[in-house]
């Protein structure tokens, strides 16, 4: 496997050449992941691990719409689709809008590919899928919304505890009121509609297509949604669900390890990415194995496009995408 190290000298190497490194050995091994499984490849990936959270764009949004809609465009949609999915999740209304469209185009036939963290919304479409690929060191995370960056569940468990205390003790009521006092008109009741919301669509996608109809999986579907909707267990919102855990809850789990091929070019894909928001001013790409791909770039807040034949990381100068050859794939068939 190319690790870490290995891909940064291939990118080094074809930098020396006068290419646009980072564009191609990306290409080169989404490519490669394509012809090792026959199946359609998209890369959704955000850089939030490299920049400021007030990056704009880092998060799932309406915005990745149109890009989808590009890296889907003339795809044998009934190959069947590998999502490659590192977020850190997003609007839960974007969210539901693009597993609806990913359900139409591939007829649901969607495996989730998580090299390291599907969080909050990436989560939640990763339960839309019919499995999802983990290694040993990915992780999935917590569905519980967040309303301006507090859990939506935890305000209610607050607003509860405040009540029961308040009955024990009425004495503490002006404290509670100012704690309480703190929420504006109907802040609560976003807060339940907002966590009826995520669970209630997260257990509708596994029962339709992870469990494929069964009913008698309904019951796994909402263990799996109590687990990671329920923030008095999972404690924080970021918290990190490893394989074990994700296995443990009932989730269809496919381990990347068992298909060593596989595990290969998912990490060496993945490197190439992290590399690329390292070397770069991009903060997503959302990006196919034909090469077609939307960029969203931090230094210039420009969304580029790019077809197959064209870069489109011009750090010097990135509104002029430069065409580069195509390159054939390493160990092609």
């Amino acid at each position: 496997m190319p690790a870490w190290g290995k891909v940064l000298a291939e990118i080094g190497a074809r930098q020396q050449g006068g290419q646009q490194a980072v564009d191609l050995v990306r290409r080169r091994y989404l490519k490669s992941l394509h012809l090792h499984t026959g199946r359609n490849v998209i890369a959704y990936y955000s850089g939030w691990l490299f920049r400021s959270p007030t990056t704009p764009n880092l998060s799932v949004g309406d915005e990745d719409m149109n890009a989808f809609m590009a890296a889907v465009h003339q795809m044998k949609r009934e190959k069947g689709l590998d999502l490659i999915l590192h977020t850190p999740g997003g609007d839960i209304a974007a969210t539901e809008a693009l597993v609806k469209y990913l359900w139409v185009m591939f007829d649901k036939d969607i495996r989730v590919i998580v090299p390291q963290l599907a969080m909050s919304a990436g989560t939640m479409i990763a339960c839309a899928a019919r499995s999802i690929v983990l290694g040993k060191q990915s992780s999935l995370g917590p569905i519980d919304p967040q309303i301006g960056g507090v859990p939506a569940q935890g305000v209610l468990d607050e607003f509860q505890m405040a009540v029961e205390s308040i009955k024990r003790d009425p004495a503490s009521a002006p404290l509670w009121q100012q704690i309480v006092s703190r929420y504006h008109p109907s802040f609560l009741n976003e807060c339940v509609q907002a966590t009826n919301w995520s669970r209630t669509m997260v257990h509708g996608w596994l029962c339709e297509n992870m469990f494929g109809g069964d009913a008698a999986n309904a019951a796994t579907a909402q263990s799996i949604v109590n687990y990671l909707g329920d923030h008095l267990i999972t404690a924080a919102h970021a918290r990190h669900i490893p394989l074990s855990k994700c296995e443990e809850i009932g989730l269809k789990i496919e381990k990347l390890e068992d298909d060593k091929k596989l595990q290969d070019l998912v990490l060496t894909v993945h490197h190439a990415y992290m590399h690329t928001f390292s070397m770069s001013p991009a903060s997503k790409i959302i990006e196919n194995h034909f090469g077609v791909a939307t960029v969203h770039m931090t230094a210039m807040q420009q969304v580029f496009h790019a077809t197959p034949g064209q870069a489109f990381m011009q750090i010097a100068n990135p509104r002029t995408p430069v065409p580069t050859p195509d390159l054939p794939p390493p160990n092609s068939e």
